[in-house]
């Protein structure tokens, strides 16, 4: 690990993914990440690797899609409204099952709203934003040296299952800055070998990548291969944390930023009296049901807090499945709730 820096989120997660030997990176400007974009754009050529602000959004994913063919490691990065227009290319990735990382910085919506902080793209990113059958991996940190950690294991989960890998921030964590120490750099050339890449055929049988067939029963055969893998990636890549849980009779289920304002809630409860306790999720998808399932079985209350209008609350719903009870707070449009106002909820709901 280096020296700790005092980094914006945009500029940790852009020098983590350097760091992983991204060689690769195809971008559109959008706030509030336009601090990323400017780090890969003083950084990467200096590297001796590409940069290039495309002339849109479509033409970025599509490029991120050519590169991965060959065998990068790529990756984009946008807000909220860009990356819905990457959701055809992210589709054609993983139909190709071509690794990539994608950074979404969280902006208030919908349409083009505004460029505050928001969770109001959770449904995009975990339930399949574009067409057919298909899913990425979610992380979303909730602090700007875990960003950096999560964009270093991203590279790594794309490459491993062959598969585009999102980072869900938001335009708070984007923003604030703080001591980071940025892990050591890879060496490029230690990264594992990938066999499926087009690289050109000299030698061997050309590598063919692909995301559709017009056979129906080819692409079923596709399909089902997709899902065993997803069926995998749940088995083995599901991430959450929790603090002071033991013995706590109300759980806040809260990711991200909210899930970072919430952990002083939890204190406050605390002095109060109240037994008060926070489940976050890492991976959003694949969302860890299981933990929260078990954790539904002590406690009363789990009470989602989002800044959106509950949308992973529907997943906490599964989880819980009338184990305890599910309220709900959120704010929307931007705005952030306070430890108070989320307090005061917490409040309504202790026994």
């Amino acid at each position: 690990m280096s020296e700790r820096q005092l980094l914006r989120g945009n500029e940790a997660i852009a020098e983590a993914a350097i760091r992983a030997g991204c060689t690769c990176y195809f971008a559109y400007p959008i706030t509030p990440q336009a601090e990323l974009l400017e780090h890969m754009a003083a950084n990467m050529q200096r590297l001796g690797r590409t940069f290039v602000q495309a002339e849109s959004e479509v033409a970025a994913i599509s490029m991120v899609y050519g590169a991965a063919a060959t065998g990068a490691r790529v990756m984009t990065s946008s807000s909220s409204p860009g990356i819905s227009l990457k959701q055809e290319g992210i589709s054609y990735l993983a139909g190709a099952n071509l690794p990539a990382v994608i950074v979404n910085v969280v902006r208030g919506g919908p349409g083009l709203g505004n460029i505050a902080p928001c969770q109001c793209d959770y449904f995009q990113a975990t339930k399949g934003g574009g067409h057919g059958d298909y899913h990425m991996i979610v992380l979303a940190p909730s602090t700007v040296p875990e960003a950096a950690e999560l964009t270093m294991l991203a590279f790594d989960l794309a490459d491993e299952y062959r598969t585009p890998v999102m980072i869900l921030a938001d335009g708070m964590l984007g923003q604030m800055m703080e001591p980071v120490a940025l892990p050591n750099p890879v060496d490029v050339a230690d990264l594992p070998d990938k066999p499926w890449a087009t690289t050109g055929a000299k030698g061997r049988e050309p590598n063919i990548v692909l995301s559709f067939d017009l056979d129906p029963l080819v692409l079923r055969e596709m399909n089902l291969a997709l899902q065993e893998k997803y069926r995998h990636i749940v088995a083995s890549e599901i991430r959450h944390e929790e603090t002071q849980t033991d013995d706590a009779g109300i759980v806040i289920a809260a990711y991200g930023t909210i899930a970072r304002i919430a952990k002083s809630v939890v204190r406050e409860a605390r002095a109060e009296g109240i037994k008060l306790g926070l489940y976050r999720p890492i991976t959003l998808w694949p969302f860890p049901y299981e933990p929260l399932r078990a954790l539904a079985e002590r406690a009363q209350t789990v009470l989602t807090v989002e800044m959106s209008a509950g949308q992973m609350w529907e997943d906490v719903r599964l989880a819980v499945a009338e184990r305890a009870e599910t309220p709900f707070f959120g704010e929307l449009g931007g705005v952030v709730p306070t430890p108070r106002a989320i307090l005061n909820e917490v409040r309504n709901h202790a026994r």
